[in-house]
């Protein structure tokens, strides 16, 4: 099999970084997710931590004029007063994203990824959700000190976060079934039957 990319995108509490983390291990490649951060901190000369607080994350003043900011693949030089502005750092992380995508077979979580290489070939983009239900259980069983009201509201403020930062860099909805090859319910099939699926599936989409 030729070089491949599996993106995955993934609701909070879905079990989605799991899936990704086991599908990496069961297919022997590399996984990538806030290493991306590390990497594009290296290529930029930006410190990390800028890159760290703009992670699948967008402001208020930036969701209200999210129409002019859809990637453009534009990156600005070191002279600019937006080098360290949120547009040109995510356009340092969606270089890395396709320099990734151009020199070897890995996993990448999240990050607009789907979006950023949909044009790609061998490319298999991965949505993976649950019922809302299942979600709030599983969020609870790692946070064991919050309340059901305070898990409920994780969940809903950071999908809340990514979708409003998808929208932000792509102008297109983040849960639209559109932009995904396939889409999984994890509390249906587990994260182990995520992972068989997607395995079973590759040879579908990768020549």
């Amino acid at each position: 099999m030729e070089r491949f990319i599996i993106t995955v995108a993934r609701e909070t509490g879905s079990g989605g970084h799991n899936v990704t983390r086991r599908l990496s291990e069961a297919l022997g490649i590399p996984y990538y997710d806030r290493d991306l951060l590390r990497k594009a901190s290296e290529v930029s000369g930006i410190h990390e931590r800028l890159f760290g607080a703009a992670d699948e994350r967008i402001g208020l003043r930036e969701m209200l004029s999210a129409a002019e900011k859809v990637y453009t693949g534009e990156i600005l030089p070191p002279d600019s007063d937006d080098y360290i502005s949120t547009r040109n750092l995510f356009s340092f992380q969606a270089k890395i994203i396709k320099e990734l995508a151009d020199s070897e077979s890995c996993v990448i979580l999240g990050r607009c990824a789907n979006y950023l290489l949909m044009d790609q070939p061998n490319v298999l983009r991965v949505f993976i959700h649950a019922p809302l239900e299942a979600r709030l259980a599983r969020v609870a069983s790692y946070s064991l000190a919050w309340s059901q009201h305070e898990v409920a509201r994780h969940i809903r403020v950071e999908d809340h976060r990514r979708a409003a930062y998808y929208h932000y860099y792509t102008g297109e909805e983040w849960r639209d079934a559109a932009g995904y090859d396939l889409s999984l319910d994890s509390e249906k099939l587990g994260e182990d039957g995520c992972v068989e699926f997607i395995r079973n599936a590759l040879p579908l989409f990768i020549k």
